[in-house]
């Protein structure tokens, strides 16, 4: 059987049946082939601008949840100056509602002013930070 198949082989390239089934079917089987190739590209096309679109999305989301943090780290940083700020508001409260005091009013005064009651002598201590410097002076000089 081998050699029947050499022989058939060897009397030279055997041409094609040109009936028209057989174009036919050739043109379909192109045309099959085309289809194929053109459905293969749509798709490429089709996975690169889902890649891009999805890349894009991604971006979006991590860029928007940095911006979210830094806006967090603001507010954080508002709330402290404004607890800060009602603290300091309350103490001036405070000391606004003292200075309709006539005696806190005097009191300040003779502290800060060194103003005096009438017949009161006042005397001024040294505060203990220059007691200290003094004394560390002394000791200083007692040592040369």
């Amino acid at each position: 059987m081998e050699q029947k198949n050499r022989q058939a082989n060897s009397h030279g390239p055997v041409t094609p049946i040109q009936t028209e089934y057989v174009r036919a079917r050739e043109r379909k089987e192109q045309i099959k082939k085309a289809r194929k190739i053109r459905l293969y590209r749509r798709l490429a096309v089709f996975a690169v601008i889902a890649a891009l679109t999805f890349g894009w999305m991604t971006w979006s989301l991590v860029e928007k949840n940095q911006a979210i943090a830094a806006k967090q780290e603001e507010k954080k940083a508002a709330l402290a100056e404004l607890e800060k700020l009602q603290e300091e508001g309350a103490a001036l409260e405070l000391e606004l509602e003292k200075l309709d005091d006539p005696e806190y009013i005097a009191k300040l005064a003779r502290k800060e002013y060194l103003l005096s009651e009438e017949g009161e002598i006042i005397f001024t201590l040294p505060d203990e930070e220059k007691k200290e410097k003094d004394k560390e002076k002394k000791d200083g000089d007692s040592e040369e």
